[in-house]
């Protein structure tokens, strides 16, 4: 397979080496595993990152946004890999997709919990532009207190690590796309804690319900369990790696051209997860230079109002 990459390196020479015995057992469409294409592509891209001296990481990244995010009430779907060639590691973890937006009386590119049908690279979008990711820098920000299992306010703090891409996720940084954990502290209000390091000039903190998202969908971005974030978050700390996401705007392009067609994926060359496919009927690509015109219309058309202050917590919150 020849594979052009966007980072500018050509990756025929790369896509073309053998993968390791261990690792084709791996290697798939079942729970579990990692679709050929998309391990073909993660690998050759981290191949040829590698030959040029921009990664040292001993471990890769892939995600398939094809596959279904929740599978059960008590399980996530795995979809996102952590491949790590010469220790012979092979994990599955969640992750979310993005959610899209429904823009009423302009355009629908919502997408469901389960399965994503839409995908693109506007900004404002909410949605998972597939292609050729490095990681970046990491930062860690405070989010609120929350009341843990013990009764104890504990503080969130979650960190993000930054990724970069090139030609259709060329944006990335301008979109704020990258990693974290699926944690958010929700139903705000402001708890007078002048003696917390993170409190305002005036001695509150933010305070809510923890709660976590890992069934859920993002603004785009990759969101991992809070299980799973801080292994994935250490194996890129200081030392970066690469992250291919799948279907890029080619892949959907292919799998619909086929679809209205009247053809089966099937021996086709082109993949999309089987269930999800059924769910989402045919699937769609929005570029920027399509869908950022409407959303900036959509955003004139309909300011958003003043936000309201965040209220003070009720003195008993204790």
């Amino acid at each position: 397979m020849s594979i052009t990459s966007v980072f500018g390196a050509s990756l025929t020479a790369t896509a073309g080496m053998q993968v390791p015995t261990w690792l084709t057992s791996h290697v798939g469409e079942g729970d579990g595993q990692i679709a050929q294409i998309v391990l073909e592509r993660a690998r050759a891209l981290y191949l040829a990152k590698v030959s040029e001296g921009k990664v040292k990481n001993a471990c890769y990244f892939a995600m398939d946004a094809t596959r279904p995010n929740h599978l059960t009430r008590e399980k996530s779907g795995g979809r996102f890999y952590t491949i790590c060639e010469a220790e012979q590691i092979f994990r599955v973890a969640s992750s979310g997709h993005g959610s899209g937006r429904k823009l009423t009386g302009v355009v629908d590119f919502s997408n469901g919990r389960q399965c994503a049908k839409n995908f693109g690279n506007a900004q404002d979008s909410n949605l998972t532009a597939g292609g050729a990711y490095l990681t970046s820098e990491i930062k860690t920000s405070f989010k609120g207190y929350y009341k843990n299992a013990s009764g104890q306010q504990s503080p969130l703090t979650r960190s993000f690590v930054q990724f970069d891409g090139a030609g259709d996720t060329a944006n990335a940084r301008q979109r704020a796309i990258g990693g974290h954990p699926a944690s958010l502290i929700s139903g705000v209000c402001m708890l007078k804690k002048p003696g917390s390091p993170y409190a305002n000039s005036d001695g509150y903190v933010p305070f809510g319900k923890l709660v976590n998202y890992e069934g859920g969908r993002s603004n785009g971005c990759t969101t991992w369990s809070p299980f799973d974030a801080p292994q994935i978050l250490s194996t890129v700390k200081d030392n970066p790696t690469t992250v291919y996401i799948y279907p890029e705007a080619r892949d959907i392009a292919a799998v619909s051209k086929t679809l209205a067609a009247g053809k089966s994926l099937n021996g086709s060359g082109t993949y999309w997860n089987a269930s999800c496919l059924i769910a989402i009927g045919t699937p769609r690509f929005w570029s920027k230079e399509e869908l950022e015109p409407r959303i900036s219309q959509y955003k004139l058309d309909n300011p958003a109002p003043p936000e309201k202050a965040t209220p003070i917590c009720a003195a008993n919150i204790n």
